[in-house]
């Protein structure tokens, strides 16, 4: 057993040199930066600044280049990273009413208060690889104008106006949500859960939720009442001031959805909402938890659950988690040599009284 330790230890320790040989790739081949990557590959960083529950584009940065860009382990060092971090207090919710937004559209309302900027997105491009990239080349500046300074309001506060959507109160004796990094999840979840659930879960497959109330399973059509990409500053109450504030700012994503509702015994038709928040710029992400959480609002609303698996709470937040389904799923590649030797034995034990069998009925024929 010693032996085998020692020679398991020497693979090891061989298996890490061979893994920081693959990751630096050919010497000729100027060494990619940390300052390039969190420049040049932001919508990256900002998916493993969101699962990784850290908001740190230098520290995310610095996990892709050691995972080598498989974005899943990046998002494991982040989260194992923040677990070593003390927690010295608790910032105040943030206002995205006052985002200064580099993006912000609406699906519902073409002349939207405030105005709807395209922003940076691959929206309406045409997906056609860009050789220009490879030579190295500049490309053309934008001409971006500058995002305005007074607050952008909301734009389902004109359904809000009319009484066309439900309002979204605080429950009496829930004005501080559970923390999900600090409690373990357990069912049924409530909203705020939920949605930190959805905010930390794997992108792929929020989207493949999303994807299925979209195709039915559901029963579930959403417009996109609006999104918007910008810059939130986040504020944090000092005791000894007496008052709250600015420690930084933070570029958040931020979706809305409209979703009919055919009302109940207590409500009238109206509007219902789903919503999204992430990190950093991730529409996909963003839009994705906004369809999911409004799915899992059925029994909230009083709706049909037709059995869809975006509608199943334990269901979705159980497997959101790629950090989890990743470690229990790779976990199976790791020595199970004793579990298999009891397997086996019991296979061959089977065979054996199986073919006795089989024999015993030929003798008697």
């Amino acid at each position: 057993m010693y032996v085998a330790v020692k020679g398991g230890e020497r693979a090891i320790e061989n298996a890490h040199d061979w893994l920081a040989e693959e990751r630096r790739g050919d010497p000729s081949v100027a060494e990619l930066s940390v300052a390039q990557i969190r420049e040049q590959m932001t919508l990256a960083v900002n998916r493993v600044m969101a699962e990784g529950s850290l908001y740190d584009a230098d520290l995310a940065a610095l996990a892709i280049k050691q995972s080598r860009g498989d974005l899943i382990e990046a998002i494991f060092l982040i989260r194992a990273y923040r677990t070593t971090l003390p927690r010295i207090g608790h910032s105040s919710p943030i206002e995205t009413g006052d985002m200064r937004c580099d993006r912000r559209i609406s699906a519902t309302f073409k002349d939207a208060p405030g105005g709807q900027v395209l922003g940076p997105t691959f929206d309406y491009t045409h997906r056609l690889l860009d050789f220009k990239l490879a030579a190295d080349g500049e490309l053309p500046q934008a001409a971006t104008a500058e995002a305005p300074d007074a607050a952008t309001p909301h734009i389902t506060a004109i359904l809000n106006r009319d009484g066309l959507i439900q309002t979204e109160d605080t429950p009496d004796g829930e004005d501080t949500p559970p923390d999900l990094t600090r409690e373990p999840l357990e069912f049924p979840a409530n909203r705020p859960l939920r949605l930190q659930s959805l905010t930390r879960g794997d992108e792929g497959f929020v989207l493949s939720m999303a994807y299925s109330t979209q195709r039915g399973y559901g029963r579930n059509h959403a417009f996109v009442g609006e999104l918007r990409v910008g810059q939130v500053a986040v504020e944090m109450d000092i005791p000894e001031l007496g008052f709250a504030i600015d420690i930084g700012e933070i570029t958040v994503t931020e979706c809305e959805t409209v979703n009919q509702f055919a009302g109940s015994k207590t409500e009238p038709p109206q509007f219902t909402r789903g919503y999204g928040l992430t990190f950093g710029h991730l529409e996909r992400k963003a839009i994705s938890m906004a369809l999911v959480d409004r799915a899992l609002r059925v029994e909230e609303l009083g709706e049909d659950n037709v059995g869809a698996p975006a509608q199943d709470e334990e269901f979705v937040l159980s497997h959101c988690d790629n950090i989890q389904a990743t470690g229990f799923l790779e976990h199976i590649k790791l020595p199970h040599y004793v579990d298999f030797q009891a397997e086996l034995e019991l296979v061959r034990k089977l065979r054996t009284e199986a073919m006795e069998a089989k024999a015993a009925r030929e003798a008697a024929e």
